[in-house]
């Protein structure tokens, strides 16, 4: 069911990543188009945006990105040729992503990092809240967590982080958050973050993931915010800024842009950005379907005990 959360309804999702794990594969097809099972993995997640009720959606890209929009505008003349052949089944699905929707598109231009990205949002966000999404993070739909998060942006204000509970020895694969807890079980207050710390330093094993719930006051940080690990503008700089400078519940409302919550995940993921884990996510949302699972799941039974 989609949801409508009264000042939130626009979403960004940053898309001018090259994808050069999946190379040969995205020379010339973006990372974003490639199909988990029979959609491309970005249309996951903007229907993840729509259904929790952000019916406005900001696709920052780059060079060799266009079928991207593409994809999410009318393509005529198949939808003519599904139609001639009464192909009712087909065409509803092709039309689909073109009115899942209102899509916008800027370029980033300079690969400047996560938070360049989130800055080019600037002039279409404005001043309102906003959500930001990763394309490399897909989430299962039965488990709302972006819904969740837009849920406690509300109730307290400022910036919401998604978090989930990572083996230490591979914290140094995210960003790092220091917590402290809350009377929810599943909400937490940031009070630091570092990006891709040393498992020695990192301050928890709560990995930020791909789901960001903002205050616009991160814009003019992030205007300020010089380059960081990787020679880019890191999003958790930003976000670790906004977090120190908060003192007190009336800064919510004011200049420092708010607390910054986590929303600690524990539903099902899939990184779609690691090979290993994006034939996970087909496998698993393969079986899961009801026009696939049954056949699927019966070779796959077989093929294992025949491999083993």
């Amino acid at each position: 069911m989609t949801q409508s959360h009264p000042g939130i309804s626009k979403a960004v999702i940053p898309a001018a990543g090259l994808g050069t794990r999946f190379l040969p594969a995205t020379k010339a097809t973006p990372k974003e188009m490639l199909p988990v099972v029979d959609k491309p993995a970005i249309q996951y997640v903007v229907e993840e945006a729509v259904t929790a009720g952000l019916s406005d959606v900001l696709m920052v890209t780059g060079r060799n990105k266009r079928p991207l929009e593409d994809h999410f505008d009318r393509n005529y003349e198949l939808e003519s040729a599904l139609g001639r052949k009464g192909d009712a089944e087909r065409l509803a699905r092709v039309q689909e992503s073109s009115d899942l929707a209102t899509m916008h598109y800027v370029r980033q231009g300079d690969p400047k990092g996560l938070g360049h990205a989130v800055l080019c949002a600037a002039p279409h966000v404005g001043d309102q809240p906003f959500a930001v999404l990763l394309g490399d993070d897909l989430i299962d739909p039965r488990d709302p967590l972006l819904s969740r998060m837009i849920e406690i942006q509300g109730q307290y204000g400022g910036s919401v982080i998604a978090l989930m509970e990572v083996d230490p020895a591979q914290i140094h694969l995210y960003g790092s958050a220091a917590v402290e807890p809350t009377a929810e079980g599943d909400v937490v207050r940031i009070t630091g973050l570092v990006e891709k710390p040393d498992p020695a330093d990192a301050p928890s094993n709560y990995a930020i993931i791909g789901r960001y719930v903002l205050d616009p006051a991160v814009f003019d940080i992030l205007r300020r915010t010089e380059p960081g690990r990787g020679g880019e503008i890191q999003l958790t700089d930003a976000l670790q800024h906004l977090a120190e400078t908060y003192e007190s519940a009336a800064d919510a409302a004011g200049k420092a842009g708010g607390p910054v919550h986590g929303v600690v995940f524990k539903g099902r993921r899939y990184d779609t950005g690691d090979r290993g884990d994006y034939l996970r996510a087909i496998v698993r949302l393969a079986c899961e379907r009801e026009d696939l699972g049954p056949e699927f799941r019966t070779w796959l039974r077989s093929y294992v005990t025949e491999e083993m």
